[in-house]
């Protein structure tokens, strides 16, 4: 059967899509078996439903603070018995306890070239600072934000007509394509950290 992922989204759910579509191929020697969103209305919750994946809705707004809420979170995973999880624009961060109990099992991509522009809105961030050349990080998750051991990064040209939103675009296929490529990695037992470097066997 291969590994169980399980993948927290907030929004559109893309991430989401790509590791099923690459899972079901056979590409990643994995299956996504949970899928959590911590927004009700999140249009990725549709395509855990199309494929057949429980999903589960557990909103932040119902508990006091973050902790309760990870360890709640945590403990759905558990439950799952998932071996990675994928965070595929979940919109939240996680806490020092949740990072804990799944030590070098989070993954998360973000759209730049990490440690730059880090955080929200990073085409805007890399534009306004005028880089010829951005691109995605996939990495582990850390107690921090995206600070964890950088597993791959890939590289485009920023464009002198490139807005945010067309820069955005042109970037998202190419974190599908990474953040399946580490995934994959992962799954196949190639990858060891040492301190902040990882070492793909």
């Amino acid at each position: 059967m291969g590994g169980r992922i399980g993948v927290l989204i907030s929004g559109r759910g893309s991430h989401l899509r790509n590791l099923i579509a690459f899972c079901r191929r056979g590409e990643i020697d994995a299956q996504v078996v949970s899928v959590i969103s911590n927004k009700p209305e999140a249009p990725g919750l549709q395509y855990a439903e199309e494929a057949g994946i429980e999903s589960v809705v557990l909103s932040h707004r119902l508990y006091p603070d973050r902790e309760r809420y990870d360890e709640q979170l945590a403990e759905i995973l558990e439950q799952d018995k998932v071996d990675l999880v994928c965070l595929a624009g979940f919109l939240r961060l996680l806490s020092p306890p949740f990072v804990r109990r799944f030590p070098l099992r989070i993954m998360n991509v973000h759209p730049s070239l990490l440690p730059a522009f880090p955080g929200l809105h990073s085409q805007e961030q890399a534009m306004e600072y005028g880089v010829k050349v951005t691109g995605c990080t996939v990495h582990f998750i850390d107690e921090a934000l995206d600070s964890g051991p950088i597993i791959l990064q890939k590289t485009i040209e920023v464009l002198p007509q490139d807005t945010p939103d067309t820069l955005a675009d042109r970037l998202l296929p190419l974190e599908h394509k990474t953040y399946a490529e580490a995934v994959k990695l992962f799954f196949e037992n190639r990858l060891r950290v040492n301190g902040r470097k990882v070492i793909i066997l």
